[in-house]
């Protein structure tokens, strides 16, 4: 990394941060690798998340319950070094950490903190994060399920669709319709009338589990409903989740640059190395670049959200940014490798379809324009 980090040679955390980032490079570079390229299963979740809660990967911005308690700069830099390996996997992290446990340590009832938190750090449990429906993207606020209060419980009923996690969930954060607004709700796989199924066949986050989640009338308690009100609730989880993404694209951005950096080094043609032609090193030039540029801007986020003072539209503007940046790049490595660059022995064709998901998820990339749109022109225009 050290020659791709031009502007940013050494990332200025504590001593602490130091030892746990090198912790987690370690185990992604000689373990987690190890599980890349695979077709991921509810066996090989639970034991990742297991992996993951054993080095205390999990929820670590939260300062209780056995979690690390450290800053969302960490947060973010944790998920470069797990995305690297493969976005699915950051994909597992960021869920449990910034949807799951998140929401349920800001807003839940200390009943529900004391269930869930501590058993979703270990990986014990593995959460997931139910707002998306299928006739429900972008337009998270028009969704359908809804819940409705009967005695002293809710009753929940509707669908979820394109959720991480959920075939092998054991709690669900559901958002849905209630009394004229949306509201959080924590399910538990125990309750009755829950159904899902996987999504099966798809081409990009392969290692990563994806599901629908099928609710008919699930009784849940009264205190399993989280103490917040409107969409201000999920998007509120979903701008850490987008920063720990714009992290997170950056890690495959590298793998992508190194691997094309190593080829060109032995790739001989028409009498030099590749890495000696003009046009390889024009072209890396400026994907280093964008890499520099968009790490300076997550690192510049990440410190306004740990101090309090950023705006949603800055994680917007740096999630939009990284996401095509990393996926144009992903797409030019892998045609500096000419045929070699779709195989599975250099892995970034795997990283670019990877890529062209994330950009799509929690948020796509005209969303984000427009959110950051409204802010400058202070117009709406969706």
């Amino acid at each position: 990394m050290t020659r791709l980090a031009i502007l940013k040679p050494t990332l200025e955390v504590g001593t602490t941060q130091n030892i746990i980032l090198d912790s987690v490079r370690k185990f992604c570079r000689t373990e987690l690798v190890n599980y890349s390229g695979i077709v991921g299963s509810k066996d090989s979740t639970r034991h990742l998340y297991k992996k993951f809660g054993d080095l205390g990967l999990l929820g670590p911005t939260i300062k209780d319950y056995d979690c690390l308690g450290q800053s969302y700069k960490l947060y973010g830099l944790m998920a470069k070094e797990i995305e690297y390996i493969d976005s699915g996997f950051r994909s597992m992290f960021s869920v449990q950490s910034s949807l799951v446990m998140n929401p349920i340590n800001k807003y839940g009832s200390n009943v529900l903190k004391d269930k869930y938190i501590r058993e979703l750090g270990s990986g014990n449990m593995i959460g997931s994060f139910g707002l998306t429906e299928s006739e429900s993207g972008s337009d998270a606020g028009a969704m359908k399920t809804y819940a409705r209060k009967v005695g002293d419980d809710y009753v929940i009923s509707g669908s979820k669709a394109w959720i991480t996690n959920s075939p092998v969930a054991d709690v669900f954060v559901i958002w849905a319709q209630y009394d004229g607004d949306i509201h959080g709700f924590v399910l538990d796989r125990s309750m009755p009338g829950i159904e899902t199924p996987e999504i099966a066949n798809k081409l990009s986050l392969k290692s990563s589990l994806t599901g629908m989640i099928y609710l008919d009338n699930v009784r849940i308690p009264k205190e399993n409903k989280l103490d917040i009100v409107g969409m201000k609730g999920p998007l509120s989880c979903l701008n850490d989740a987008r920063l720990g993404i714009s992290f997170g694209v950056l890690g495959a951005s590298e793998f992508c640059l190194e691997n094309a950096i190593e080829y060109a080094q032995s790739r001989h043609l028409f009498g030099t190395t590749l890495a000696e032609k003009q046009l390889f090193q024009s072209r890396m030039a400026d994907m280093v670049t964008k890499y520099n540029l968009g790490l300076l801007a997550s690192l510049e986020v990440a410190e306004r959200r740990d101090d309090g003072t950023f705006r949603p539209e800055m994680i917007s503007m740096v999630k939009r940014n990284n996401c095509e940046s990393a996926l144009d790049t992903a797409r030019i490595c892998r045609d500096m490798l000419g045929g070699n660059g779709i195989t599975e022995d250099y892995n970034i064709f795997r990283h670019m379809v990877n890529l062209e998901t994330v950009k799509t998820y929690e948020g796509t990339h005209d969303i984000h324009g427009l959110i950051l749109g409204s802010y400058i022109t202070n117009k709406k225009a969706f």
